[in-house]
């Protein structure tokens, strides 16, 4: 099924979920990019290779369920571009690999400076934490389930900073952890139709060695989604693609911890896709729009998420 061959990325990225993908330290989280496209999921033996970008502007501050005043958060802005080059190769119906290096560039506007209350912003580019993982798709014979396990390293920088220390640990690129991932998914046609399928996905980002007394919470990441694959255009397959993405994370720990009261989260988003497949290339995008958001303390949130995504298969 062609969307069986887009879902082979997936996998990847479900064997990558939580960049973040994670995973990426955010002053939210960015676990929620590791999960979605139903293109990464493994199909049979073979490799890919795939670029990944991801987006977010979180500029409004967050309490509870609803929005809270600006001057409650000494944090204003947060704006990342996450790009990540991946891998995925699977040596036979069974058994894969996939390795993903993020490089990340932020910008950070916040409260400090000299006096502590001037409005300082910086911006930095920098190494994220890298992830290596084994798929295995054995469970039936038509690869419809798999899991993911691997590691988070700690490769992502930590100590970007000013001359003030404005810049917490929980907005760092990289969250000097080391982490177990472990993901699963599945996937099935819906009823007796040959062009609607779903698919299903979970991935669980655990740190277990923090760095300087700073632990990041445990997150999990979830996506439920449906794609259309009937729809082409010459040689060129397209497939619309609606997804429910869900997240948690725990507080955050430690004695180096810039504020556990104000991390932790829950939040449900909405995301419509699509997919080009020119195969042996692909592109996907799609927009993730949060519809229920609860945090601890004040958070800064993003409007949008936004992912797109170029693969090669090989």
């Amino acid at each position: 099924m062609q969307m069986k061959s887009e879902i082979a990325l997936m996998a990847a990225l479900l064997s990558s979920i939580a960049i973040p993908r994670i995973g990426w330290a955010c002053a939210c989280g960015c676990g929620i990019f590791e999960v979605g496209t139903s293109s990464m999921l493994p199909e049979g033996p073979g490799g890919m290779v795939y670029l990944d970008y991801d987006f977010q502007d979180q500029n409004i501050n967050w309490s509870g369920t609803s929005r809270a005043p600006a001057e409650d958060n000494a944090d204003k802005e947060i704006q990342t571009s996450f790009v990540t080059a991946g891998v995925q190769y699977m040596f036979d119906r069974n058994w894969g690999i996939q390795g993903e290096v993020p490089f990340d560039y932020r910008y950070f506007r916040t409260t400090g400076g000299a006096t502590g209350d001037e409005i300082v912003s910086q911006t930095w580019c920098a190494l994220g934490d890298i992830r290596i993982e084994g798929i295995y798709t054995g469970f039936f014979p038509d690869l419809s389930a798999g899991v993911t396990f691997g590691f988070k390293l700690p490769t992502g920088d930590d100590t970007e900073n000013d001359a003030y220390g404005d810049i917490d640990r929980d907005s760092e690129l990289g969250t000097g952890s080391t982490d177990v991932l472990l993901g699963g998914f599945y996937r099935n046609g819906i009823g007796n139709s040959v062009r609607w399928d779903w698919f299903a996905q979970v991935q669980l980002d655990l740190p277990f060695t923090g760095r300087d007394q700073y632990l990041p919470g445990c997150e999990a990441d979830g996506a439920l989604g449906i794609y259309y694959n009937g729809l082409s255009i010459d040689h060129v397959k397209i497939t619309p693609i609606a997804q429910v993405l869900g997240s948690y994370r725990a507080q955050d720990s430690g004695n180096n911890a810039a504020n556990p009261v104000a991390s932790g989260y829950d939040r449900i988003l909405l995301s419509p896709g699509i997919e080009f497949d020119f195969h042996p290339v692909m592109i996907y995008a799609d927009a993730e729009l949060p519809v229920y958001e609860h945090v601890n303390g004040n958070q800064l949130m993003a409007p949008v998420l936004i992912k797109f995504i170029v693969s090669v298969k090989f």
